[in-house]
């Protein structure tokens, strides 16, 4: 397993559906998901440190777990079949339950839970990009980073990626 980061989300143009794109920590391998808007919506307001008046889901599902005494452990993105990515979330004692990606991305980064693929996953639907990445030894995301993101996103489509479409 290698652990990722999440760089960001954004709207791939023309096809107007969201994207985050997560970047292996210590290695050039960025992994690019297409998903919902809403999911898209959670996951940036969590990186923004956005608090809604009330709790959306995802907040939601975080107090649950605080106040059952459970914590997440890992999130695990594990494969892509039929262009449909899948992942699991590990709780203490050991307990996986099957999740979507950005589901799972959006409470990792409430809880602050950290982030891994598999090693196939990677090999498979990865991204080289070491072309002028340098390592943000803190995990910091640079704002030059975010730009060569965006440049990429206005470059690629979801047929650059064995076709797969949105994330269900």
């Amino acid at each position: 397993m290698r652990e990722l980061d999440v760089v960001g989300v954004r709207v791939e143009m023309p096809s107007n559906n969201p994207i985050v794109l997560l970047r292996e920590v210590g290695g050039s391998r960025y992994l690019p998901i297409w998903i919902g808007a809403v999911e898209a919506t959670a996951i940036a307001f969590a990186q923004q440190g956005v608090v809604p008046p009330r709790p959306l889901t995802h907040d939601l599902f975080k107090n649950v777990l605080e106040a059952m005494g459970t914590s997440l452990e890992q999130v695990r993105i594990t494969e892509v079949r039929d262009g449909t990515y899948y992942a699991e979330l590990v709780f203490s004692g050991g307990v996986e339950v099957s999740s979507r990606p950005s589901d799972s991305i959006a409470l990792a980064l409430r809880t602050g839970t950290p982030i891994y693929a598999t090693e196939p996953l990677l090999d498979e639907a990865g991204i080289l990009m070491a072309e002028g990445l340098e390592e943000a030894d803190s995990g910091e995301v640079s704002e030059d980073e975010v730009a060569r993101f965006r440049e990429f996103l206005d470059q690629v489509s979801p047929e650059d990626f064995h076709g797969q479409p949105p994330e269900r």
